[in-house]
């Protein structure tokens, strides 16, 4: 991933240092392994855990020739070790290591998002608590619906992301295995024991069975988790700058002093955050379909996920990674309109309160068919006429009758439609 969008924390991760080092701790503890069943004598795995080490740029130099990263690693730390290299990689296939050494990686990398995701969670709660009598107009279909408040929103994203957490976690469980079963899976050249021992020290289980790698529905479940996670982030930013138009303007992103907007227009704040997250969880969702497709190889094995997992992987768990940082910073420094919520919940002069009126009059013994007849030709002619909602309702003489101008007041009281608040926030957990 280019530097832009890359956190040193994450990128840390995929750097090829890192990546080498997984590598050779797998090879050194199959050595130790096979020293334990007696198949490597003991002053030969000191000599291996004493003097094994790489380099990087030798790696590459040496990969030049043989066309094959790992045998060029193990070439390099041959060269390290000396005539007891021998029984380095003895009975190992090279996915092996590289599969074994990836989920650590992958679970390293999820250690960091599901920080990442905590972070975040804590400023939802905290927004929402700040937020949860701020009354504002709900809207579906993009028009004026019901009233809500602004802290509902917040806990709404809360609970997702809690979600987001729970698939994270269960995508860290997924990748967290590793094996050591040689070419095919069958363990022909390597005893199960090695395994176990390997995967054991580097804090992963054992496949189950696999073939020469490990199965990729299990990268293809870390990625698919990665992408929804990042779709929430794009759908809540996609709300801040739906609510950040000119025409709404009850939320905005944090402009700080110095920024600017447009290089032809001084006059404008734009939601470019919102704007970043978004495009970039598109990313992610390529990425996930791109590891479905890793699933599917021919017989026991080909090579055409390892192209593709080298991008992949790293640049969606970078991404992610950025984007959970972004948006943490997004929703604390948040700008809340208030009093631009509070006069956009009253431009309908009313209207937001015809569902209330309706079930009360189907409470009154009106059917429902009726009864909605009724409010609709109230609100369309207190809509075209521009008089207040309430108004309309007490000229209609079908509503009047039946519910009296003192209920008809009653039904406008803004306390209906956020009585549920703290019982909604308790059952989500803020």
């Amino acid at each position: 991933m280019i530097p832009r969008y890359s956190l040193p924390r994450m990128s840390s991760v995929w750097s090829e240092e890192n990546r080498f080092r997984k590598m050779l701790d797998v090879e050194i503890y199959a050595c130790e392994a096979l020293a334990k069943l007696g198949k490597i004598p003991k002053a030969s795995l000191s000599q291996i855990q004493r003097k094994a080490r790489f380099d990087v740029e030798r790696i590459k130099e040496i990969e030049l020739q043989t066309n094959h990263d790992v045998i060029a690693f193990i070439k390099n730390v041959s060269e390290y070790v000396g005539p007891d290299a021998r029984f380095i990689h003895m009975g190992l296939t090279s996915s092996d290591v590289l599969d074994t050494a990836l989920a650590a990686q992958m679970q390293e990398a999820c250690d960091i998002l599901i920080d990442d995701t905590k972070r975040l969670l804590k400023v939802l709660r905290q927004k929402a608590r700040r937020h949860k009598r701020t009354l504002m107009i709900g809207r579906t279909h993009s028009v004026h619906a019901e009233p809500l408040t602004f802290g509902l929103k917040m806990a709404l994203y809360f609970d997702e992301m809690n979600r987001n957490l729970g698939r994270l976690k269960k995508a860290r469980d997924i990748v967290s295995v590793g094996k050591i079963s040689g070419a095919v899976g069958t363990y022909a050249n390597i005893d199960p024991f090695v395994e176990e021992y390997t995967c054991k020290k580097m804090g992963l289980k054992a496949a189950k069975i696999s073939t020469q790698i490990v199965q990729r529905d299990r990268h293809a479940e870390f990625l698919t988790a990665i992408a929804i996670t990042g779709t929430s982030l794009e759908k809540f930013a996609t709300e801040f700058r739906n609510l950040q138009h000119t025409e709404i303007g009850e939320v905005e992103e944090y402009f700080a002093a110095g920024q600017k907007g447009s290089s032809a227009m001084p006059h404008k704040k734009n939601p470019i955050i919102c704007e970043r997250i978004a495009g970039l969880a598109r990313i992610l969702r390529a990425n996930a379909h791109a590891a479905m497709d890793d699933m599917v190889l021919w017989h026991e094995r080909d090579i055409s996920h390892s192209s593709v997992e080298r991008v992949i992987l790293p640049d969606s768990t970078i991404l992610l990674d950025y984007m959970m940082d972004k948006f943490s910073w997004l929703a604390a420094k948040l700008v809340v309109n208030e009093e631009r919520m509070l006069e956009n919940l009253n431009r309908s002069k009313g209207l937001v309160f015809s569902g209330k009126i309706l079930l009360e009059l189907v409470n009154k013994g009106l059917s429902r068919n009726e009864a909605y007849d009724f409010v609709q030709r109230a609100a369309f002619i207190a809509k075209k006429d521009g008089i207040d909602f309430m108004d309309s309702l007490l000229a209609d003489s079908d509503i009047r009758s039946t519910l009296g101008a003192k209920t008809i007041e009653e039904m406008f009281d803004i306390k209906y439609y956020i009585r549920s608040v703290d019982r909604i926030f308790r059952r989500v957990g803020i």
